[in-house]
């Protein structure tokens, strides 16, 4: 294969990085805040749809994002011991 195709399969790979939409609950942390994600999912046994919570810990470099605004982050490499995502945009503030 020649270059441009090997580094081309890189940046490919690279964009296949999870997103998700969450809302901020807490930006109280310098260049850190925590990102709240609802999703449903039905029950494994009894089939009744569920709401599952799950708290990110996102990197906010310009600590732009406050509590209560809808944000859009993506998985990133290790960042600290919590932190593996970083903020991509504000969607609503």
């Amino acid at each position: 294969m020649s270059e441009a195709n090997q580094e081309s399969g890189v940046a490919e790979a690279r964009n296949l990085r999870k997103e998700r939409v969450g809302q901020v609950v807490s930006n109280r942390m310098s260049k850190t805040a925590v990102v709240e994600t609802v999703s449903r999912v039905p029950h494994p046994k009894f089939g009744k749809i569920i709401k599952q919570v799950k708290r990110f810990y996102v990197h906010d470099e310009e600590s732009v994002a406050q509590v209560g605004d809808t944000v859009r982050i993506m998985e990133v490499r290790p960042l600290s011991k919590l932190k593996r995502w970083r903020l991509v945009e504000v969607i609503k503030h």
